[in-house]
Formats: C-alpha cells, structure tokens, sequence
C-alpha cells in the first residue's frame, strides 16, 4: 500500500438515518429550520440597517453576526438537504476540504466576534462617558476585521495539513459533514500530531476569548451590583443578557466538541453537538436577539407601519 499518496476522491456520509421515513422527517425539519435562519437573520440585517436609530457599535456587530450566522449554516446545511432529498451522500476530496476549512473559518470569527461583542457591552456599561471615543465606527470595523482576518488565517494550517494525510482506507465519514474529528479518523498515518496542534489552536480559538469575555463580564457584573437602583441594574442587564445567551450555548457545545481528549470521544454525543453549533444555534440568533430586544422589535413596528402606510 502506498502510504506517500491518497488513493480516496471522495468521501461518502453515513452518519445519516436508513429509514426512509426518518431521512423524509429530517429533511422537512431541516429544510425549516434553514428558512427560519436565513430568514430571521437577514431580517435582522435588515431592521438593523434601515432604522437610523440602531446605527449603533452593538447593532453594527448585530449585523455582521447575523450574516456570519447565515454563511454558516449555509456551508453544511444545503449539502446536508441534498443528500437526504436524493440520496447523493458523496462529497468530493476537495469539497471535503472546502467545507472543514469553511466550518473552522467560520467558527473561529464567531469566536473572536463573540468577544468583542463584549467588550462592547463592556464599555458600554462600566465606561459610559467613554463609549463613543472608545467604540468609534474605526474602532468596531478593525475589531469585525481582525475577527475576519484571525478566522482566515488560524485554519489554514489544521485544514492543509489533514488533507495532505494519505487516506487509502475506508471513506465513509460517520458524520453528516466534513468536521475534524471524524475525518482525522479515516487517515492511513499517525494522526496524534494532528490532534495535539488542533487542540493547541482550539485553546487559543475559544479559551483566549472566552477569558476576555469572563472578564468584560465580570468588571459589568461589578458596575451593575453598584448602581443604586433596581431599574437601572435591570435594564443594564438586559443589554447584554441576549448576548450572554449566546455566548454560552455557542461556546459551550464547541468546547465540549473540540477541547475534550481523544479518550472521551463519544461519536454520537459529538455529531449531535456539532449539529447544534453549525445549525441550531445560528436559528436561535435572531429568536434571542428579537423577542429579548425591546429596540429590534420597535424597530420592526416602525418598519412594518411604514410598509402598510406607504
């Protein structure tokens, strides 16, 4: 067997259900949950762009989140649907490589979005006679580009590098897509280098934000507890608790996906939490961030009267 070249070309998913049946029902609920994303999100690009009074940095990250929210249920989601519909459970070697690297890409400018998103919040809430100096339009657009940039860079490495693995082996992925994991599994070499870089890039990912987010919310913690009123502490709570939400069903379901040892590697309990971080959560988005929001939602009022008046 040569080890020195891939003999695979493409990769066929069987982490799907064999009843026909099942794979009908699971075709209809994913088709709705990806008109909700993509509705709800772009819904949210849109009141937020149109109502001058949320040209705001915490609405301006609103935004991009939400279109971040949207290219990533769009990288596994339309695939996922296609194979259901016909049957077609293949996937190239490249497209392959395409996908994981788009689902790292992805993941890792949610991260670092999430993070200043906080820090937003943050100034916000701790700095308020500071904000507009300290979260100028310069200021939010070299943090949104920084996220963009960090998320194109830092999966380069782990993305060339597994697919430059032989694979001459089986090519069936356990798994309703690409993810690192289970194509890491199929490899014909030693992969614990692989898996040891990954779980370096993984802390540096998810654990480095999430300390600036621990952070930003504990000095916005402290800054509630000393306002004198019940009013003021819940109002300041309420500007970020949508945010908080997020944080901790997002970075919850990726840590436990890509921060535990390869001992505890359950396969199922796996493509569910990857299932929940790349499909459930961006469909959560605007639910969380429109039906908490009292300024999203008068904002949508304003809009839908101006369209029945017009």
């Amino acid at each position: 067997m040569n080890m020195n070249k891939t003999s695979i070309t493409y990769f066929i998913f069987f982490g799907f259900p064999t009843y026909l049946e099942v794979q009908i029902l699971m075709f209809v609920l994913l088709s709705a949950v990806y008109v909700v994303t993509v509705t709800g999100n772009s819904l949210i690009i849109l009141i937020t762009w149109a109502d001058v009074t949320l040209h705001t940095p915490m609405y301006f990250f609103l935004r991009t989140l939400s279109f971040l929210e949207i290219c990533y249920i769009s990288v596994t989601l339309p695939k996922m649907l296609h194979s259901l519909l016909l049957g077609d459970k293949s996937i190239s070697f490249s497209g392959c490589a395409a996908q994981m690297y788009f689902i790292l890409f992805l993941g890792t400018v949610e991260c670092f979005l999430l993070a200043s998103m906080s820090y937003d919040r943050c100034v916000a809430i701790c700095l308020p006679l500071h904000y507009t100096l300290l979260m100028s339009k310069g200021v939010c657009v070299y943090l949104t580009l920084a996220s963009w940039i960090g998320g194109i860079l830092i999966p380069l490495v782990n993305t060339t590098w597994t697919f430059s693995l032989p694979y001459c082996g089986s090519n069936k992925i356990n798994h309703f897509f690409c993810d690192f994991p289970p194509v890491l599994k199929l490899a014909c070499a030693d992969t614990s280098l692989n898996e040891m870089v990954m779980l370096a890039s993984s802390l540096v990912i998810t654990l480095i934000p999430f300390i600036f987010i621990l952070a930003s919310y504990t000095c916005i913690l402290g800054t509630i507890l000393r306002m004198p009123s019940a009013e003021s502490r819940h109002k300041a709570f309420s500007t970020c608790s949508s945010h908080l939400i997020m944080v901790t069903l997002f970075y919850g379901s990726a840590s436990f996906m890509y921060l535990h040892p390869k001992s505890s590697y359950c396969l199922e309990r796996d493509k569910f939490l990857s299932l929940f971080y790349t499909v459930i959560t961006p469909m959560l988005n605007p639910v969380i961030y429109s039906l908490r929001n009292t300024e999203v939602k008068k904002a949508l009022m304003r809009m839908l009267k101006r369209k029945v008046l017009s």
